[in-house]
């Protein structure tokens, strides 16, 4: 009797843990980590290089006496830039705004020249030294895309050289101007985030400076020299956002 007692308590006490065992477990999972959402939204600093072609229209014309000669020549103008930007972005869902502002310098040099009907010539010949913008950008995320639009005022500092040959008296008279002149910049870009902090971008931008005036009587009285000037660039860019994401 004593044995068959023993031997029902420990079937029963078998049978309660293996029901135990198939229960739920009552232990609360453990917390899954929250991965960051990446953000464009910060302050950040970069370089870029590009090659940048266009062209420059040079205008002489006189303002006194009969020798009014207005003309225009093309020049074309092409060269590499290279530079720093800094910039900060603002982030509201999609939809990224930042400023920008960059500073370059150039290779950008073009030359043209003007036979006059008397045998005259203007040869002319303009180096872009350094250019650089304020932009605003304005673009939409995706994720760690970004594909914008950006637009501002550019400036540039022109070294121009001009050599008037008359030939008549058979002497050449030369100028130069060093002028900073101020235009705008319009373009679009694509900008990817390879890590949270480093990203990579390329762009191309139209830029336009303004006609800008050289008065001197260096070539004749009241003569007068203008040129305006406009580039197409395509730019590769690399950053440095702050933040940790």
């Amino acid at each position: 009797m004593k044995n068959v007692l023993l031997s029902s308590v420990a079937f029963l006490g078998l049978t309660v843990g293996a029901m135990a065992a198939d229960l739920p477990s009552r232990v609360a999972p453990a917390p899954v980590a929250a991965v960051p959402v990446f953000t464009w939204a910060g302050f950040y600093v970069g370089v870029q290089a590009g090659y940048a072609w266009g062209n420059g229209d040079f205008v002489l014309s006189s303002t006194t006496g009969p020798a009014v000669l207005p003309f225009q020549d093309v020049s074309d103008s092409d060269g590499f830039v290279g530079g720093a930007h800094v910039g900060y972005n603002f982030q509201f869902g999609s939809f990224v705004a930042g400023l920008e502002a960059d500073l370059e310098g150039t290779g950008i040099d073009g030359a043209g020249t003007y036979t006059f009907r008397d045998g005259s010539t203007l040869a002319a010949s303009v180096d872009l030294t350094v250019q650089g913008s304020l932009r605003a950008r304005l673009g939409v995320a995706f994720d760690r895309v970004l594909v914008y639009a950006t637009g501002g005022v550019a400036f540039a500092n022109f070294d121009t050289d001009y050599a008037f040959a008359d030939s008549i008296t058979d002497a050449t008279t030369r100028a130069s101007f060093d002028n900073t002149n101020w235009g705008w910049t319009l373009g679009v870009g694509t900008e990817y985030a390879f890590t949270n902090n480093f990203t990579a971008r390329v762009e191309y931008r139209y830029t336009q400076f303004d006609d800008y005036r050289h008065s001197d009587d260096a070539f004749f009285d009241g003569g007068r020299v203008s040129t305006e000037a406009e580039f197409h660039t395509v730019r590769a860019g690399l950053s440095y956002k702050f933040g940790s994401y």
